[in-house]
This record gives C-alpha cells, sequence and structure tokens, in this order.
C-alpha cells in the first residue's frame, strides 16, 4: 500500500476514534444530566404536592397515594423524609421513569409519590446520537481528502529523495535534491533527510574524485620510468632472463596504460570518433588481434558463418566474418572503442573463464561467452571494479579489463550486460545503440556506404 493512503487511512482511524470518544462522551453525560433533572424535578413536584395535599386532603399535581406501580424501594420508606428512586419499565411511550415519594404523616401512613416520565428527554438523546454520527461522517468524508492530499505531498517529496538516492546509487553522483525541496516549506524531517543524501552525495563524490586523481597521477608518474625500463630491456643480452624480464616490464606498462584509460573514462574526457564500419568485420579483427582461440559466428542471415581465429591469429590482414548479410551490415560508432570492448570482453573469458570461448554478432548485438564458473554474483550485483576480480575461481587479474569495456561501452551509448548462463559460463552481451534515423555525411576517414539499398 503507498505511504499516503497509509497516513490517510491513519488519519481517518484518529478522526473515527476521536469521534467515537467525543460521542460516547456526550452520550453519557446527556443521561446523566437527563436523570438528574428527573430526580430533581420529581423532589421539587412530591414536595408541592406535598403541601396541597396537607392543605385539601387530595393528591394534586399528579401525585398518588400508594400507587401500585411504586417501586419497591419507595413503599416502606423509613421516616417523612423524600426519596427518589429510578424505573426502568417502559410501558409504551412511558418509561424510563424516576419517582418521588414521602410519607403524610408517621410511620404505617399512605406514601404520596410523583412519577417523572424521562421518556421524551431520552427520544431526544437518541436523536441527538443520530446527528453526532451524521456530522462525524460528514466531517470524515471531508477530512479524507485532505489527509489524502496532504500525505500525497509528503509522499511526494518522499519519492524525489528516494529517485535521487537511486540516482547517485546507479552512477549519478551529480544527482542532488536541491534546497527547493524543503526551503518553500520550511523544515521539517523530510528536508533533514533529504539535505543528508545530499550531503552523503557530496561526500562521496568528493573521495571518488580523490580515488580518481590518485589514480591518474601514479599513472601518469609511472609512464615515464615504465618505459625507460622497456627500453632498458634492450640493452640486456639475449636470453631467456631477458625474455622474462621484458615481459613482466610490458605487462607493467599495460597496466599502466590501462589506469590512464580509466582515469580518461572517470573524468569524462573521452569522445567516440564516429564512422560507418562492417561490425562483423571489426569484431573479427579484434578477436583475431587477441591471438587467442576464439570462434566467431555472424548469425540472421543463410549466409552467416562460423571462422576459427585460432588459424589467424598471425595474419596480418583483418578477418571478415562473412562476405554477405549480417557482415555486410554497417553500423556507425567508434571502431576502436568497439575493438578494445571486444578485445577485453574475449580476453577477460580467456583469463577467467574456460574454452571454448565463442563470440556472435547477430544485428547490432555482439555476444560473448565462455564456458568456465561464470561470473561472481557481487560483480553481477554491483558491477565491475577496478583492481577485483571476484571469485579465486575466475582466476588472477587486476579486474581492470570489464571496467575499461563497460566505460568505452558508455562513450558509444551502448548498452554492456553481464550474465551467467543456465549450464555454466559467463556471457557478456553489447548491444549497439541504433543507427540515427537523419542521414548525415560520414566523419573524416570514415567508410561510405555507396551501394543502393536492399530490395
Amino acid at each position: 500500500m503507498p505511504l499516503r493512503w497509509k497516513i490517510a487511512a491513519l488519519a481517518a482511524a484518529t478522526a473515527c476514534l476521536v469521534a467515537l470518544a467525543v460521542g460516547v462522551l456526550v452520550h453519557v453525560w446527556t443521561a446523566m444530566d437527563i436523570r438528574s433533572r428527573a430526580e430533581m424535578d420529581a423532589t421539587n413536584t412530591v414536595y408541592s404536592a406535598m403541601e396541597v395535599y396537607r392543605r385539601t386532603g387530595t393528591p394534586a399535581g399528579g401525585a398518588e397515594l400508594d400507587p401500585a406501580e411504586l417501586p419497591t424501594a419507595l413503599r416502606h420508606p423509613a421516616g417523612a423524609d423524600r426519596r427518589v428512586a429510578y424505573d426502568g419499565r417502559v410501558e409504551g411511550n412511558l418509561g424510563p421513569s424516576v419517582w418521588g415519594a414521602q410519607r403524610v404523616g408517621g410511620p404505617g401512613s399512605p406514601v404520596l409519590a410523583v412519577r417523572i416520565n424521562m421518556s421524551p428527554q431520552l427520544h431526544d438523546l437518541r436523536r441527538l446520537d443520530a446527528s453526532m454520527a451524521v456530522a462525524s461522517l460528514v466531517s470524515l468524508a471531508a477530512a479524507l481528502p485532505l489527509a489524502v492530499y496532504g500525505a500525497a505531498l509528503v509522499a511526494r517529496r518522499l519519492r524525489r529523495v528516494a529517485e535521487t538516492a537511486a540516482r547517485i546509487s546507479g552512477g549519478d553522483l551529480d544527482a542532488r535534491n536541491g534546497p527547493a525541496l524543503g526551503r518553500a516549506r520550511g523544515r521539517d524531517e523530510v528536508t533533514d533527510i533529504a539535505a543528508t543524501v545530499d550531503l552523503m552525495a557530496d561526500s562521496l563524490g568528493r573521495r571518488l574524485r580523490i580515488e580518481r586523481q590518485f589514480t591518474a597521477d601514479v599513472a601518469h608518474e609511472l609512464r615515464t620510468p615504465v618505459g625507460g625500463l622497456l627500453a632498458a630491456t634492450d640493452l640486456l643480452p639475449p636470453g631467456e632472463t631477458e625474455d622474462l624480464l621484458r615481459a613482466r616490464v610490458r605487462d607493467l606498462r599495460g597496466l599502466v596504460e590501462d589506469l590512464l584509460e580509466i582515469s580518461r573514462l572517470d573524468a569524462g574526457a573521452e569522445a567516440p570518433v564516429r564512422a560507418r564500419v562492417p561490425l562483423a568485420a571489426v569484431v573479427a579483427e579484434a578477436v583475431a588481434r587477441t591471438g587467442l582461440d576464439t570462434e566467431v559466428t555472424v548469425t540472421g542471415s543463410p549466409a552467416a558463418e562460423h571462422v576459427d581465429h585460432a588459424e589467424h591469429a598471425a595474419a596480418s590482414e583483418p578477418v571478415a566474418a562473412a562476405e554477405d548479410g549480417v557482415a555486410a551490415e554497417h553500423v556507425e560508432t567508434d571502431p576502436r572503442r568497439l575493438e578494445r570492448i571486444v578485445g577485453n570482453l574475449v580476453t577477460n573469458a580467456h583469463r577467467h573463464g574456460r574454452t571454448p570461448v565463442r563470440v556472435t554478432v547477430e544485428g547490432l548485438t555482439v555476444v560473448v561467452r565462455d564456458h568456465g564458473p561464470g561470473f561472481p554474483a557481487d560483480l553481477l550485483l554491483d558491477g565491475p571494479s577496478r583492481f577485483r576480480t571476484g571469485a579465486a575461481e575466475r582466476g588472477a587479474g587486476h579486474g581492470l579489463g570489464l571496467t575499461i569495456a563497460l566505460g568505452q561501452a558508455r562513450v558509444l551509448g551502448a548498452e554492456l550486460r553481464l550474465d551467467n548462463a543456465a549450464d555454466g559460463g559467463a556471457i557478456a552481451t553489447l548491444r549497439l545503440p541504433p543507427p540515427p534515423t537523419d542521414t548525415r555525411p560520414p566523419h573524416d576517414g570514415a567508410e561510405a556506404d555507396t551501394r543502393r539499398p536492399r530490395t
């Protein structure tokens, strides 16, 4: 149930309880007042009737001597005092009643009694109860929309705070509630929550900026000495030691270049250089450059075929997956960044998964699948993170490949989704954005599609 309806229901329940309590109090007080007045009236009437009886010897004012309906408590009163008693019997329109009685003489003398009928007053009490019930229902009907409206205002403000928090958790560190959320309405709990969320976002953004700046500074400072190390390895005599040292220095240089690339992606300094390129050919070339045994499949047309790139690892010319059909379809994207994404995904699949590793191109979608243990649960939940590879069975690494692939996909406006297959293995799905509807000339250096449209 939405919060506004919960608040409205609580307000309605509170109003009902208040109306019920007030109604009961008014009913009880009025009933007591009616009985008190009836007893006072009975006492005064007995007094007046006794004065008349003593003068004339005849009962007057509705008084009777020893009436048959007189309650038992008044049939034998002690002394000559005036007494009253309640009689709850109802006979037609007569009753309940209050009796007043007094002996006309000494002990054993007749009892002069007067009966005061409370039926008209109790009828008025029932009418008062009905009127209060109707008034309570009318007030509740008028107050409920106001309660719903007031609750909706609070719920709308809380929803804005929740949406801002969701945007922050999704990576939008510039999302803020802003001072306008509570400044116009004064300071309350919702304003405090909104201010706390903004303060949390400011602190988180500041920490991330410090971390990113530190990463960029470290990578920049390491670039020159690592380059010097790589040059120094050329001076070593050939041998196993030289090969091992050169490989380690190249790995270190690759790590520094990855850190620099991540720092540029974090700073938003990357912009795509788009060109019309054949998607299948770009993917096939990116796979071939990894030098890893990977099968590329182009689906979606009869001309689709399979290419095993183990044979093309050392080839100097690009490898096309197919000549017709889907392979001939062009996309407008940045080919260098697309190759970077595909290469990282394929390398990650071989490094952390198990063969066979397959790459499937279908339309604007590229799927990379391995048959290893799959992605760890925390990576699927939180996304890739630098310097974290997840589960130990996924192997060693710096955790930068998927982070770079995700960042480059964002630059291209593409979607990179990570999943695990039901029968085992990790699946990375890259969906490129659809081509623009308007026709624009290709960028400099871009390939222009001069073929006639298909019929």
